[in-house]
């Protein structure tokens, strides 16, 4: 019972990112990440310090893609774009979960859940 109330869960968030325009949250192989995405993923597991201020901030999920969880639960991460003068597009959330990884390469427009 608690697989079909969590596959309802999934397409109901699917649906409502639909409707708001965003893309539903897809999976993407660890290798298939940008050099820069798997190095600071590398350093997000291995607890290291970060450089950017806003590195390990906590992200709200305002765009209520990602499943709804208590605030504090996800934290962000920059992933640094080659040519950018800015923070760029690209970041890494983690969720408080075991292995909770997604990435964005559009600035929260869509997700896609970090398979290793």
């Amino acid at each position: 019972m608690n697989r079909i109330a969590a596959g309802l869960a999934a397409l109901l968030f699917a649906a409502a990112a639909i409707a708001k325009g965003f893309a539903p949250i897809g999976d993407v192989q660890l290798s298939a990440l940008p050099q820069e995405a798997r190095a600071k993923l590398a350093r997000i597991k291995s607890g290291e310090k970060f450089a950017h201020p806003k590195d390990g901030s906590s992200f709200g999920n305002r765009e209520k893609i990602l499943p709804p969880r208590k605030r504090g639960y996800y934290r962000e991460y920059t992933v640094r774009t080659p040519g950018a003068r800015d923070r760029g597009a690209r970041r890494i959330i983690a969720g408080s979960g075991a292995g909770e990884y997604y990435y964005t390469d559009d600035h929260y427009n869509s997700f896609r859940r970090i398979r290793e």
